[in-house]
């Protein structure tokens, strides 16, 4: 499951899809309706792949929720984002035990289940298909690794430098500085009286 150029706009409802990207805004696509439209660059936008739940632990990341719910529904919707507070938040114990209750707030619950579920009517949740490219990854690096010959060690020493003297600067004087162009002072304005 990819969930790049997925994306959540702050104030608006759903998910959106970045379709183009302009100068000041994107050009974003609903995955609901499928309606495009300009989001700005001060509209709080978030990335899902970079969203996380927080854990008495650690964070963990939002894919891996999506895939945890994805597990336990066998593939189906799961329970809908405007289910009780007490349903949601047992549910979502279920799918992670150790979330922490204090700052992961209702708001938060809800999106996360509905996302889900918007998620899947897109079609875009696609687990089974992520651990066949992984195993024919894992197949391709095992026989490029076993296909490589070993290389001989053959070390190259470094040339040794040739050591020649450097000529003086026609500039130089006695205490080893150069003198020739002027520095370049600052432009004087105006009276220079009394300096």
């Amino acid at each position: 499951m990819d969930l790049a150029g997925i994306i959540s706009i702050s104030g608006r409802p759903g998910l959106y899809k970045v379709i183009a990207q302009g100068k000041n805004n994107i050009i974003v696509e609903s995955l609901e309706n499928g309606k495009r439209f300009p989001a700005y660059s001060s509209d709080r936008i978030s990335a899902l792949e970079d969203i996380s739940i927080y854990t008495y632990e650690d964070e963990v990341s939002f894919k891996d929720v999506l895939k945890t719910i994805y597990d336990k529904e066998g593939g189906k919707t799961c329970i809908p984002h405007k289910a009780p507070k007490n349903e949601l938040e047992a549910y979502l114990e279920e799918v992670i035990p150790n979330y922490d209750r204090e700052r992961v707030y209702v708001s938060d619950v809800k999106k996360i289940f509905q996302w889900y579920n918007q998620l899947h009517k897109a079609d875009l949740l696609k687990f089974e298909e992520e651990k066949k490219e992984k195993k024919k990854e894992e197949k391709k690096e095992e026989v490029k690794e076993e296909s490589k010959p070993k290389a001989k060690s053959t070390a190259k020493k470094p040339a040794a430098k040739a050591s020649t003297p450097k000529a003086k600067s026609s500039t130089a004087t006695k205490g080893g500085k150069t003198s020739g162009a002027k520095k370049a002072g600052t432009a004087k304005t105006g009276s220079s009286r009394g300096k």
